[in-house]
């Protein structure tokens, strides 16, 4: 895609090049790239050797180093959902940094686990797969419009240890049931993904960054507050917006001294967490968060962060 062929908003560029530097040219190079195709095997429907078996006979599959169960399919394939792995609930076709988060929850067999923001079911399904169906997963997703799509992938992808429940994630904190790990994919404006759709560019604007930023903190806060003491939260967004991002955890962190980040050692290649933008300066807890740009390893943009609550 010729670059110069999209509207780049001046704000955008702006901000942007202040974020990046001297790498602004490089991270619109590999935002307007053509994403590779990635799958992830679905162990409870089949295991990784039965389906790399199967599927190197007709796909080039390259290992995504974070996610044991994640493969790169190199070349320009666009019809991976056609194949017959796909509808058995075999595979799922989820960008590899979108198997970050739920790595680094890393649910365990047993635990009782809330996904705030469950839809389409791409971490649900990861998740129950790495619980091997055991425990319980509350699967919440706010949109009405969009449980269809994940009780779909919950059925296809033989998950049993889940239920599916239509709630505002801000309600959740203020009930009594607790924990032992939630994961918060918070909404966000997805500057992380502008190779999946170009919209994000032309809906980009510093006041949906702002009402974005004020909601995302709120669902943090109802998310921590579902936890058990000794449990932990994962927060992550698809944005590359440091007041989505760094902002949100330094506000949290300011508000919250039993919330303690966690280091996320992960085998990929990752920006430096910004630790203060436009004259704001953020919490030094910022510093052990995940930042990785599109351009770091072939991926969407993503940020995580993993706190545990003392």
């Amino acid at each position: 895609m010729d670059k110069e062929k999209i509207e780049i908003k001046p704000g955008f560029e702006e901000r942007y090049k202040k974020i990046f530097k001297d790498e602004y040219e490089l991270f619109l190079k590999y935002s307007f790239k053509f994403p590779k195709r990635a799958i992830r095997v679905n162990t409870l429907r089949a295991s990784i050797e039965e389906v790399k078996e199967q599927l190197e006979k007709i796909w080039n599959l390259e290992s995504i180093p974070w996610c044991e169960e994640g493969f790169w399919i190199n070349g320009d394939r666009r019809d991976i959902g056609n194949h017959l792995f796909h509808q058995l609930g075999k595979v799922y076709v989820q960008e590899p940094a979108s198997m970050i988060p739920a790595v680094v929850l890393n649910p365990k067999p047993g635990e009782f686990v809330l996904d705030m923001a469950a839809a389409p079911g791409s971490k649900t399904t990861q998740m129950a797969a790495m619980m091997e169906n055991k425990g319980g997963i509350i699967a919440n997703e706010s949109d009405y419009k969009r449980l269809k799509m994940l009780d779909m992938n919950l059925q296809r992808c033989g998950v049993l240890n889940a239920v599916i429940t239509n709630m505002n994630g801000l309600a959740l904190g203020k009930k009594n049931t607790r924990f032992d790990k939630v994961l918060i994919d918070a909404p966000c404006s997805g500057t992380g993904t502008i190779r999946k759709s170009f919209l994000t560019l032309k809906m980009w604007n510093k006041k949906m960054v702002e009402k974005l930023s004020r909601l995302q903190e709120k669902l943090l806060e109802s998310a921590f507050n579902c936890v058990k003491k000794g449990g932990i939260v994962v927060y992550s967004t698809c944005s590359l917006e440091p007041f989505e991002d760094e902002r949100v955890i330094s506000n949290f962190l300011i508000k919250r001294s039993d919330a303690v980040p966690e280091e996320i050692e992960l085998p990929l290649k990752r920006d430096s967490p910004i630790t203060e933008f436009e004259k704001q300066e953020f919490h030094t807890g910022v510093k052990k968060c995940l930042r990785i740009s599109p351009q770091r390893n072939d991926t969407d943009g993503f940020f995580v962060c993993r706190l545990k609550k003392l």
